[in-house]
């Protein structure tokens, strides 16, 4: 073991936290603890966030024992301390390769919804370092980006030109108050906006972001109440195709079920703004469970789809999305519709160490992209409690590690593509396509 191995956080009771001057900080692929590689240790990001996992007792790597210890109190002088571990939450375009370490037993809740890595402090640099890799350069949706002080003037500007437009006043509350980046992308006219529609869904996700059972965590946000018109959706779609630099639509970018159920409306409106402008970008996102409507969202021209996924096994996907009315086979038939109507195909790959690096997944995956020809892969952290997920997927044993799983994808497929962002048509296939890794794009 390295002089320089990071050092491991714990935080008291008021939250403040520490570096522990003898243990060293550790990560936990699926429910085993493991010591970090170097290779996936980096300085925390900008714009990520430390978080205390209240009554977890941290896991460490104590040198002069040769093992893991769990740490559940600290001594200070004479008295003893309860202390508890400490996760981090990243910035975007970034995806964690180890959970944070500690003991799940004493934990009496469900954790809030949010993507949870190890993070240690690294005294030779003088910085918080964590389990993790950058797999998307755009600069686009960093956070500095984003300054409330000057949205509000151009939410209530937009809402007083489109009076009585519900998907707007609907957009103006997910910038305003749930700070959703896409929304305020869409005020800004600049990059990525969304374009909500559904307010059902034919899956039940264990980690929905917007509808939650009331014994569980609670939602980020609430979904869209209602169903916009094709005319609501061009009023505010066109204008941003039109002017916005960089500029992208999504459907399925955030605070309702899945769009596929309105793909009559959707189909439509797609239309519409394909004969309006051949400017910008309209991308879909969704479970891909109706492949009829995959096919009809194709003959309208949308220009890209991507598909969420959190294995490409179809007894790990089912327990996690809990499919209602469609199949596993539905969603890869999905896929290669898009991909055989040669739109740009991707999938939203809902990751956590362990699970989605277990060998099994490994191999199914190297399968399925070799199956589909599938374009890209966007890494996410999936935003879930690591232990109830890992509980759920029966996750046993360590992964081959995060970060081997994206060389051997990329050994394999060289013309494969990672990131964390959807992107525009220009940059679909962008130059050095065969040369470097990550590859990332606007």
């Amino acid at each position: 073991m390295k002089n320089n191995q990071p050092k491991m956080l714990y935080a008291d009771a008021k939250g403040n936290i520490f570096d522990h001057p003898d243990l060293f900080m550790a990560g936990m692929s699926a429910n085993e603890a493991v010591l970090p590689e170097d290779i996936e240790l980096i300085p925390l990001p900008e714009g990520s966030k430390l978080f205390t996992m209240p009554a977890m007792a941290p896991i460490a790597w104590d040198n002069r024992k040769k093992m893991f210890i769990t740490l559940d109190a600290v001594r200070e002088g004479r008295r003893s301390q309860r202390i508890q571990a400490v996760a981090a939450f990243m910035a975007p375009g970034y995806v964690r390769t180890l959970l944070p370490a500690c003991d799940y037993a004493g934990k009496t809740t469900h954790l809030p919804l949010w993507s949870y890595t190890a993070v240690g402090w690294d005294e030779e640099r003088d910085c918080f370092v964590v389990a993790a890799t950058r797999v998307d350069a755009n600069s686009n949706w960093d956070p500095c980006n984003y300054d409330d002080r000057t949205l509000d003037p151009l939410v209530t500007k937009r809402l007083q030109e489109m009076p009585g437009n519900r998907l707007l006043e609907q957009l103006s509350r997910c910038a305003l108050d749930y700070h959703c980046f896409a929304a305020k992308n869409l005020f800004y006219r600049r990059w990525e906006a969304p374009l909500p529609t559904s307010p059902v869904c034919n899956s039940a996700c264990l980690g929905c972001i917007s509808l939650q059972p009331s014994e569980c965590c609670p939602s980020n946000h609430e979904r869209i109440s209602f169903v916009p018109t094709p005319e609501e959706i061009c009023e505010i779609a066109q204008p941003h195709l039109e002017q916005a630099e960089q500029a992208i639509v999504s459907y399925g970018q955030g605070c309702e079920g899945d769009p596929i159920l309105q793909g009559d409306t959707i189909a439509e409106a797609t239309r519409r703004l394909k004969r309006a402008t051949s400017r910008g970008t309209v991308n879909f996102n969704s479970n891909g469970s109706l492949p009829d409507r995959i096919q009809l969202l194709c003959d309208s021209g949308m220009d890209s789809f991507r598909f969420s996924m959190n294995s490409v096994r179809e007894e790990l996907y089912n327990r996690y999305y809990r499919p209602k009315g469609y199949s596993f086979g539905d969603v890869l038939r999905s896929v290669q519709i898009a991909k055989d109507a040669g739109r740009f195909t991707m999938i939203n790959y809902l990751v956590s160490p362990g699970v989605s690096d277990a060998p099994e997944e490994v191999e199914a995956l190297l399968r399925f992209v070799a199956d589909t020809g599938l374009d890209m892969i966007q890494m996410r952290n999936l935003s879930i409690d690591p232990d109830y997920y890992n509980r759920e997927m029966g996750a046993r044993g360590k992964g081959i590690g995060m970060y081997q799983l994206l060389q051997r994808l990329k050994k394999e497929f060289p013309r494969l593509q990672f990131g964390y962002y959807n992107r525009t048509r220009e940059n679909f296939f962008p130059p050095g396509l065969e040369t470097g890794w990550p590859i990332s794009g606007s």
